[in-house]
């Protein structure tokens, strides 16, 4: 499986709380912040829900 990138490039204040908790499930806890997955298409859902949110890298 390929590996990516996620970064919280836009905040999350007035969004709905189902985006808030899809950030909070991914391991975002703040702004700029990154974490690394494997590209699983459960993952792959869960970025699609908030990519207005988040920057995506390969890696």
């Amino acid at each position: 499986m390929a590996k990516i990138r996620i970064t919280q490039v836009k905040s999350k204040n007035g969004k709905p709380e189902r985006q808030k908790r899809t950030l909070e499930a991914l391991g975002i806890t703040k702004l700029n912040h990154s974490v690394e997955h494997e590209a699983t298409l459960a993952i792959m859902g869960m970025v699609e829900k908030v990519r207005h949110l988040v920057k995506v890298e390969n890696i």
